[in-house]
C-alpha cells in the first residue's frame, strides 16, 4: 500500500510518497505520507514507513526494508512550527529519519526518529534505534537498543545489548578483519536488489 498523509495539526501538508526508480514496495507493505524512497529498495511485506508524524523519512539507494520494520517518528511540526529538537540534519537536509545508502534493516528492526543510520551499515533483527545516530560502516546486531547516543564509524554493537549514555556508545568496539560480521551486509544488499528487480519484473 502507498499512500498518502493526512492532515493534522502536526502535519499541514499532505504528501504522496516518492519511490525511485528499480523500487519495489510489496502490496502487504505499507508506505505512507512523506517519505523518500531512493533508488533500487526492496520494501519487503508487512514493513511500515508511515511519514504522517515525523517528517519526511528518507531510505537512500540500494538499501533494505525487511519483514516487520517499522520507520516512524516523533512529531516534527506542532500548529505550524517546527519542533526543531525531533529533526536530524544530514548533508544540507532536515528530516524525522534518514537512513542512508547501501542499509539493509533486517527483520522487525525499528527506526523511531529522530534517528540517522548512514551509508553501508547492518542493522540486525529485531533491533530499536531511538533519538540516535549510527554511522558509516557499522553492524548492529541482533536485539540491541540504542537510545539517545551517536555510533561513530566503524564500530559493532554486541547482540542484546542496551546503549543508552554516550560514554557506553563510545566504548563500542571497531570492526576489525577478523570481525565474523564485517561482510554480511555485503551479501544481504545482493539479495534484496536482486528481490526488487525480480518483482518488478513480475507484475508487469
Amino acid at each position: 500500500m502507498i499512500e498518502k498523509n493526512v492532515k493534522t495539526d502536526f502535519s499541514s501538508n499532505v504528501c504522496d510518497p516518492v519511490i525511485g526508480a528499480g523500487t519495489y514496495v510489496h502490496p502487504l507493505a505499507a508506505v505512507i505520507g512523506n517519505v523518500i524512497l531512493g533508488k533500487n529498495v526492496m520494501v519487503a511485506p508487512t514493513a511500515c514507513v508511515r511519514g504522517d508524524e515525523g517528517q519526511p523519512l528518507h531510505v537512500g539507494d540500494d538499501s533494505n526494508v525487511q519483514d516487520g520494520v517499522i520507520i516512524h517518528a516523533l512529531e516534527t511540526e506542532l500548529e505550524g512550527k517546527p519542533v526543531k529538537k525531533n529533526q536530524v540534519e544530514v548533508t544540507g537536509g532536515r528530516y524525522a529519519v534518514y537512513v542512508g545508502n547501501r542499509v539493509s534493516l533486517a527483520h522487525q528492526v525499528h527506526i523511531h526518529g529522530p534517528a540517522v543510520v548512514m551509508d553501508d551499515t547492518f542493522v540486525g533483527m529485531k533491533v530499536l534505534v531511538f533519538k540516535s545516530s549510527v554511522g558509516k560502516n557499522c553492524v548492529i546486531e541482533p536485539g540491541v537498543i540504542l537510545m539517545g547516543v551517536k555510533v561513530t564509524d566503524g564500530r559493532y554493537v554486541p547482540a542484546g545489548s542496551i546503549i543508552k549514555t554516550q560514554a557506553e556508545a563510545d566504548a563500542l568496539p571497531v570492526i576489525t578483519a577478523d570481525y565474523p560480521m564485517k561482510d554480511m551486509n555485503k551479501g544481504v544488499l545482493h539479495v534484496n536488489k536482486a528481490l526488487a528487480k525480480a518483482y518488478l519484473a513480475a507484475a508487469k
